[in-house]
């Protein structure tokens, strides 16, 4: 997605009850030259802009909450809006601790000390 949307998607994710947050990677990319029209020998050699890629654990009734909001808050019209995509996790471990987790939402357990 385009960098300059992450203040509006990040006030409009934490806007959705029970929200677990998000990791957000910087990355570049390019649109595929097929999808647009008669480019110069320049356009294919800058073409990389800067993106930023963001991952989302979630249950699987908050994906589409969570997949329309980013649809909608970061649509301009133009090439190069990004793309969402969904995968299923089936295992996942705190990396702290070790301990299995069913679920993102999964609550973290007291600290007993």
């Amino acid at each position: 997605m385009r960098p300059q949307r992450v203040p509006q998607l990040r006030e409009a994710l934490r806007d959705i009850p029970n929200f677990p947050g998000l990791t957000m990677t910087k990355a570049e990319g390019f649109t595929a030259p097929a999808s647009i029209q008669k480019r110069s020998v320049k356009d294919e050699l800058t073409d990389f802009t800067p993106k930023v890629q963001l991952s989302v654990l979630v249950d699987d009734d908050m994906v589409e909450t969570i997949r329309s909001t980013i649809i909608k808050v970061c649509t301009t019209g133009q090439f190069g809006d990004g793309l969402v995509w969904t995968v299923d996790v089936n295992t996942m471990h705190r990396i702290r601790n070790g301990e299995s987790m069913l679920s993102p939402l999964s609550p973290t357990p007291k600290d007993p000390s």
